[in-house]
């Protein structure tokens, strides 16, 4: 039963994050919502009539030295977490740019760490039983079209593949998602391939229902073209987009 657990969820005003707010509630489970949009969190909870299961706290994940505080002020700590604060900007502007690329490395990538280790080496919290993080098919392998936003998906899959180890120990289940394109916000005016595109709640059941393995790639296309560019020669990879 899930009705004494709690799930935090750490980027949850992103279109993923709200539809596992949804899962995770009817699956019977506590939610401590964490955002720095905290006003969009409180209309969506208020518009889908779970303010009795959902509670709201301001989260900044480039906000380094406000971590420790905030996870200090969680009310009850969490058994589950899921780490799916994002950003993203074009290649090109990244190249020529460097305050978007320095914001993708610090939400996708510093961020989540500064935060997830606060809450994994905390073995007082005897109730954590799992970190979850969304990563990206971009991170796999490195692509011109998108390689310095895939670098830091690249990073944050490394990092959770080493806390799943340093955690085993403690009995802790640490799991990466690692998605292809999603009908989200963040992927807004992209020229994407639409029979590609996943719906935030296909994706969200698979983080809800997150098993034993590392590595959750959801929908067979794209597990498909996970293990295609996992085994790709880097003569044929310099040749795709």
């Amino acid at each position: 039963m899930n009705q004494n657990k709690t799930v935090l969820i750490l980027g949850a005003n992103s279109d993923v994050a709200k539809q596992c707010i949804l899962q995770y509630v009817a699956k019977g489970f506590s939610i401590i919502a964490a955002s720095r949009n905290t006003n969009s969190l409180k209309i969506f909870i208020q518009q889908n009539n779970i303010n009795s299961k959902v509670s709201v706290l301001s989260f900044d994940a480039a906000d380094f030295d406000s971590h420790q505080k905030f996870y200090d002020q969680v009310p009850i700590k969490p058994h589950l977490v899921v780490y799916a604060a994002g950003f993203l900007v074009d290649n090109e502007k990244a190249l020529r740019d460097f305050k978007g690329a320095q914001k993708m490395m610090t939400v996708n990538y510093m961020g989540a760490v500064s935060i997830l280790n606060i809450i994994a080496m905390d073995e007082s919290n005897k109730n954590l039983e799992r970190i979850i993080g969304l990563s990206s098919l971009s991170g796999v392998r490195g692509r011109k079209s998108n390689f310095v936003y895939g670098s830091t998906k690249a990073a944050f899959t490394t990092y959770l593949a080493g806390l799943r180890q340093e955690l085993v120990k403690r009995n802790i289940t640490v799991n990466v998602l690692v998605s292809g394109y999603i009908n989200t916000k963040i992927n807004a005016g992209l020229d994407l391939n639409k029979s590609f595109l996943m719906k935030p709640d296909y994706v969200a059941k698979h983080i809800v229902n997150a098993g034993n393995s590392f590595t959750i790639v959801p929908n067979f296309k794209w597990k498909l073209i996970y293990f295609i560019l996992k085994i790709l020669p880097e003569s044929l990879v310099a040749k795709l987009p």
